[in-house]
């Protein structure tokens, strides 16, 4: 019990710091960011409020301008179950992306979500 007081306090002192840190996202053309938001129509993130992986995470999506979906998964019963069955695990953070035809991806670990979306949607693009 103890434990979970202290990993919420320090998890709740995390998202502040990093909120009150976060610089200005990346600006695009109304044009540009209209098609990069159709494009994050497909994805949701699924992740725990507190959880230091996932700061890191949302950070790296509000530095390049990224309005992804975002799923609680310890405060949504339907978003862990979803998370379970059809991702394969309960492990936060996790990007699903559903792409037409295509079976959806589950991408589990922080560095791997970030590279991705780096990759696809940063400056270089």
């Amino acid at each position: 019990m103890l434990v979970k007081v202290i990993r919420n306090v320090l998890g709740y002192s995390i998202a502040a710091v990093d909120l009150a840190t976060r610089g200005k996202g990346l600006k695009r053309s109304p044009e540009e960011q209209q098609k990069v938001d159709a494009e994050l129509n497909n994805m949701a993130l699924y992740q725990f409020t507190v959880c230091p992986f996932c700061i890191k995470t949302r950070r790296a999506m509000h530095k390049l301008g990224l309005k992804v979906e975002t799923r609680n998964a310890s405060g949504n019963n339907q978003a862990r179950k979803d998370l379970e069955q059809q991702g394969g695990k309960i492990q936060v953070p996790c990007l699903r992306i559903s792409e037409d035809g295509k079976e959806d991806v589950w991408m589990y670990e922080s560095g791997q979500i970030i590279q991705y979306l780096e990759q696809r949607f940063g400056a270089g693009a």
